[in-house]
């Protein structure tokens, strides 16, 4: 098969769809892997890197003219016209982004297998899970940051001086953005409150730091904490489908004056209801008095570390389709869930569903031809 890796183009995106050892993997399995010149550059990956690793170094519209193009981030509207009907193995979070991504895909009967919604045996979300995990290790750092008072926050360091515990943290989804995010900030001493749904996770959430307190997600309990708390990271998920708000404007209206949000749900549309996208180039808002840090691809910030993650996590689903194609897909149910469009319909429910296509949704099994 003929195999594409474009360079990523969204603001500050320095990831890249595969590492050259991934590619030699591609190469070695007998696949013709076209590499974007400069795709890697931002991770610290040369073009001489490829070339050795079995690539052939091409522009965009070569690499985005194979069977299968492997990305890190949804086409942008720029790239939307390399849509031809392709195989696009990436993250696209279709009910959180722009909605004429989706017409453009199913006007160009484009498959997209979303990295977000593939499945294993136990059905976890093996391809989001390691973006989650940076996502969440990067929220109580970030946060931090924009606590500062030379960056209009209220001026606490979360951690703990000299035995002194300071700060207040709350985290809401107990999902891998919310354990990392209460790894890291509980080693930074301060008091983390994690709310989740499954309260049946506490003993495993207590294991990653005793000082982790644990509290059922609901309007009440949330309202009665956010009055003292300084930094707030969302973190919740609904698969494929647009996070629900779980926190009101006018919850973050009760939030101190200079306290942070940093709301990594934001790929799927914000769990807070005043949260907007932002990027890296421009990444944080004030809203209510409360600052907002909502980059759509926060892991770009740590391309390198990023890029290896995701490889080692995406290249046996990429060997199997490159093998089989779409039989590959059907033959796997759990890879067959990541198919979010196909021959012009939309095939994963949720997205159907947050975009208002339900006229569109077709299974993918039934949407493949015989």
């Amino acid at each position: 098969m003929r195999i594409g890796v474009p360079k990523e183009i969204k603001n500050n995106e320095n990831r890249v769809g595969m590492t050259p050892a991934g590619v030699g993997t591609l190469a070695a399995a007998g696949h013709e892997v076209r590499v974007e010149r400069g795709a890697g550059l931002g991770a610290g990956f040369t073009d001489d890197d490829y070339a050795s690793a079995g690539a052939d170094l091409v522009d965009a519209a070569t690499a985005w003219g194979a069977e299968l193009v492997i990305k890190v981030k949804e086409p942008l509207a720029s790239e939307y016209g390399y849509l031809r009907g392709q195989l696009v193995f990436t993250y696209f979070h279709l009910a959180g982004v722009d909605p004429s991504l989706t017409e453009a895909l199913l006007a160009s009967r484009t498959t997209a297998i979303a990295y977000e919604t593939v499945e294993d045996a136990e059905g976890r979300l093996p391809l989001l899970a390691p973006m989650s995990a940076v996502a969440g290790s990067m929220a109580p750092i970030m946060g931090a940051y924009y606590l500062a008072k030379f960056n209009r926050g209220r001026g606490m360091l979360p951690g703990e001086i000299l035995g002194t515990t300071y700060g207040n943290v709350v985290i809401v989804g107990d999902g891998v953005v919310g354990r990392h995010a209460a790894r890291v900030a509980a080693a930074m001493g301060t008091r983390v409150v994690i709310f989740g749904l499954h309260p049946s996770r506490e003993p495993e959430i207590k294991r990653i730091n005793e000082r982790i307190e644990y509290a059922l997600s609901n309007e009440q309990n949330l309202s009665r904490v956010l009055e003292e708390t300084d930094l707030l990271v969302g973190a919740t998920l609904i698969r494929g489908a647009r996070a629900p708000h779980v926190v009101s404007a006018a919850m973050v209206g009760c939030m101190p004056s200079g306290s942070v949000i940093v709301d990594v749900s934001i790929d799927q549309g914000g769990c807070v209801e005043t949260s907007r996208p932002t990027s890296h180039a421009d990444p944080v808002f004030v809203s209510r008095g409360v600052t907002h840090y909502c980059v759509t691809n926060m892991p770009g910030a740590y391309p390198r570390t990023s890029t290896f993650a995701l490889t080692e996590a995406t290249l046996p689903y990429a060997v199997r389709i490159a093998a089989g194609g779409l039989d590959a897909l059907a033959a796997d149910a759990g890879l067959a869930k990541g198919v979010n469009t196909h021959a012009g319909f939309v095939c994963y429910r949720p997205v159907a569903d947050a975009l208002g296509r339900a006229g569109d949704y077709r299974d993918f099994a039934s949407s493949k031809p015989a």
